[in-house]
Order: C-alpha cells, then structure tokens, then sequence
C-alpha cells in the first residue's frame, strides 16, 4: 500500500507542471514545436529522398509517391519542407538567443548605471528602430551580401534595441528595490549587484519576449530568402521554397507545404509565448490558473 502511494504521488509530482504550461494553448504550441523537433533532429532518416537530388518528373502533383509533389526541377518537396527545418529551426533560435544576450547585456547596463552609458545605448537603439525592420534588414543584407550568414547578421542587428529597451526599462525599476540598495551597503559591486540582485529578476519577461520572437524570427528570415537575400538555391529554405512556388502558380503544391510548415511553427512559438506571458500578468493570473488542464 506504501509503495502504490509513493508511486502516485511521483506521478502527479512528475505531472505538477506550472499552470501556464498546461494551457491549451501552450500544450497545442509544445506538441507543435516538439514535433518539428523530431523532424528537425531525425530529418535523414526521416525524408524519403535527397532534398537536393533532382531525380524524379518535373510537377508531379501530391501522391502514393510523392506526397507533398514534386518541384519545377524534380525534387521532393516533402524531403526539402524536411530538411528546411534544419534551416529554419536554429537559425531562428539561435538569433532570438544572441539577441537576447547582447540586447539585454546592453539593457541592464544602460538602466543600472544610467548617465552616460544609458544615453549612448540608448541613442543607438532608437537609432535602429528608426527604420522599418525588415527594410533595414534588407538593406543589410544586401550590402553585405545575399546569404543566410549575412541574413543572420542583419537580423541580430535589427532585433537586440527591442531586449535592451524592455531590460533597461525593468532595471531601472529594480534597482531602486530594497534588496538591491542592501546588497550594495554591505559591500558587493556595481556589477555583482546587477548579476546576483537584479538580473535573476527581470528575466521571466525577457524570456517571454524571446518565445515571442521566435515567430517573427522565422518569418523575417523566410521573407529574406523570399526575397532572394537569405539562403542560396538549392538550399532547402522555407522561404527560397515559397518563393520558388510563386513562379509556378499553377502549381499550388510548391509553395503551400513550406509555407504550411512557416504557419505551424510561428503559430506555435505564439501560443507559448501568449500563455507565459499570460501567467506573468496578475490581471490574466486567475484566468490562465482556472484554463489549465
């Protein structure tokens, strides 16, 4: 009877996630991005043909064979939608990771020393959100040429004002905390105050902020190799894909499975970042406890 009850109570400890993971929301985005995971991890055993093997008839519309078609040059579109998730999957976690770092470094030292530092941070931040994001990201791109390093380049650029200003915003704020003003009495330094006092908390908006951006990520960049500035044919790039498929309008199938794929991961990344933000709002708290599943 002992063992039956410890086994119980294991279980429900393992299943005790916090309420903003077992919205339906969140748990539709989690089964969403775990699936390309997979995809994305076991993608060669996984494809049933080279991505890049131009071996089968030109056009051929989805079936038995070939489910998701074939493309203007006789790929399997459903290897190449596979295999584009290498493209897009890291490239869009990692951006939103190094923006995040470098933007929130910036941050939280221009809103805990203020004066100058902040002046100079943020002059140039306001700088880049002077211009339309993807505009400037093109502009970068194209100067320093069409490749997805480059596009990677220019879309780091252009996201990390966005962390520096809501980090700097939230460490201005703790900074006055009675913690903080204690820590800095009894002796500990300018910058082992802001790493043990105030970093640890203001990161749970900035990593919401992150899960947001994933979405926008994968979108900018797939319109950058849209636009012939990201990935270089015959890459797998769901953008490259799509823009592919709009010069064979007739057939639908070219450019409707990769932006299919482009919809599910954005929408999916979107539904978490929702729901913890959601949790992280005292006025939606309640109502996120009592969606929980």
């Amino acid at each position: 009877m002992t063992d039956i009850l410890a086994q119980q109570t294991k279980r429900k400890r393992r299943l005790n996630f916090p309420p903003a993971f077992r919205t339906p929301l969140a748990v539709t985005g989690g089964a969403i991005v775990l699936f390309w995971l997979i995809i994305m991890a076991f993608a060669p055993m996984i494809a049933p043909a080279d991505p890049l093997a131009q071996a089968f008839d030109r056009l051929q519309p989805p079936s038995a064979e070939h489910l998701f078609g074939t493309d203007q040059v006789g790929r399997d579109v459903l290897s190449r939608v596979i295999y584009g998730s290498r493209i897009s999957l890291p490239l869009a976690l990692g951006l939103v990771a190094t923006a995040m770092v470098v933007g929130g470094l910036l941050g939280a030292i221009a809103g805990y020393f203020g004066k100058a530092v902040d002046e100079i941070i943020m002059r140039l931040a306001d700088l880049v959100f002077a211009f339309p994001t993807i505009i400037l990201a093109m502009v970068i791109t194209a100067a320093l040429g069409p490749n997805l390093t480059n596009a990677v380049i220019a879309m780091l650029i252009v996201s990390w004002p966005a962390y520096a200003r809501v980090t700097r915003s939230l460490v201005v704020s703790a900074r006055q905390q009675e913690y903080v003003v204690a820590g800095r009495l009894l002796g500990a330094g300018a910058f082992t105050s802001l790493r043990r006092d105030v970093l640890p908390n203001v990161l749970s908006p900035v990593f919401v902020l992150a899960m947001l951006d994933v979405g926008t990520a994968i979108l900018l960049l797939s319109g950058l190799s849209f636009l012939g500035l990201g990935a270089v044919p015959p890459a797998p790039d769901w953008g490259a894909m799509v823009a592919g498929g709009v010069e064979q309008f007739s057939s639908w199938w070219i450019a409707a499975f990769p932006g299919l794929a482009i919809f599910t991961v954005v929408m999916a990344f979107n539904f978490i970042g929702d729901s913890l933000r959601d949790s992280l709002d005292p006025h939606t708290q309640d109502a996120v406890q009592g969606r929980a599943m």
